[in-house]
């Protein structure tokens, strides 16, 4: 009775690994499985559902051939839903297909670049300084499916995130680095609107801050502030300016002072200089030694 049982037990175990090869040892055959239920899962209703509609149509064909045809331009994909189901993992066209008209229906994405205006945003800075921010992004559809089935309407949906996106990422600025890192600000909201919409296959490209709108009086402040800076950066400017000019007339009164001769052809290129603008004026210098002698008596 043994014997028959160990011999039993070992059929058994033969047939059923005829029946099922491999089956625990790779993830093929649930990928496989998968993929059937996939194409079979409208179900026998809805099989037959779709065979009566083609019989339908092939009855009919003269008057059903216009609902069956399909252009869709080269701007443009269609995702097909056949009973409520995507029926292939890729949009349609472009070009002409067929479809079943009483069990099939069409949606059409734009593919094309779509830019809008981000409306003026009221945000709060880092350093607490209320500014008003507008920009403008330019997106497009990058996957048609995901367009479709992920979200209800990607293009109202990609509108309000780049508001809140906006708003986020200026409240961790500060109202200098707002003004002068624009161009850092543009690629850190791109960064994170492109992650948010992925799974809805929308792809971003571009994000542009426009104006960033000041309140009048910090405007006044901030020019009363620039206009003393530029003041006093002037006033040093001068005052180098007659630094270095004394400095060259010291060296330049050591070098007349080393050659009498020089002081007298100083003179007569200084009467030259007035003769040339006011010839009526001649001028007579005084030697300095002689002015203190009558002063001192």
């Amino acid at each position: 009775m043994s014997l028959r049982s160990e011999s039993q037990k070992h059929v058994t175990r033969r047939v059923c690994a005829c029946a099922y090869p491999r089956a625990e040892k790779s993830g093929e055959q649930g990928a496989v499985i998968s993929h059937a239920e996939q194409t079979g899962s409208l179900g026998c209703v809805g099989w037959f559902i779709v065979i009566l509609s083609g019989m339908f149509t092939l009855l009919l064909f003269p008057f059903t051939i216009w609902f069956c045809l399909k252009i869709v331009q080269e701007y443009e994909r269609a995702v097909i839903f056949r009973l409520g189901r995507i029926t292939d993992r890729k949009a349609k066209g472009p070009g002409i297909f067929f479809i079943l008209p009483c069990t099939d229906s069409i949606v059409k994405v734009d593919l094309r670049t779509v830019s809008f205006d981000i409306p003026p945003q009221e945000i709060l800075t880092k350093d607490s300084v209320t500014v008003s921010v507008d920009g403008v992004v330019y997106f497009r559809v990058s996957d048609p499916i995901a367009s479709v089935a992920n979200v209800s309407n990607a293009d109202s949906s990609t509108r309000l995130l780049a508001q809140t996106t906006l708003r986020n990422v200026l409240g961790t600025k500060n109202l200098a680095e707002l003004l002068s890192d624009r161009e850092g600000i543009a690629h850190s909201m791109q960064f994170n609107l492109d992650e948010a919409t992925d799974n809805w296959g929308i792809k971003v490209e571009r994000v542009e801050i426009k104006d960033v709108k000041l309140p009048q009086q910090l405007q006044r402040a901030m020019a009363a502030e620039a206009e003393a800076t530029r003041e006093a950066r002037a006033k040093v400017i001068a005052a180098e300016g007659e630094m270095n000019a004394s400095r060259a007339l010291k060296e330049a009164s050591i070098v007349i002072s080393e050659s009498p001769s020089g002081l007298q052809l100083r003179y007569l290129q200084t009467l030259s200089t007035i003769a040339a603008e006011k010839n009526s004026t001649i001028i007579f210098p005084l030697p300095m030694d002689i002015i203190s002698h009558f002063m001192k008596k």
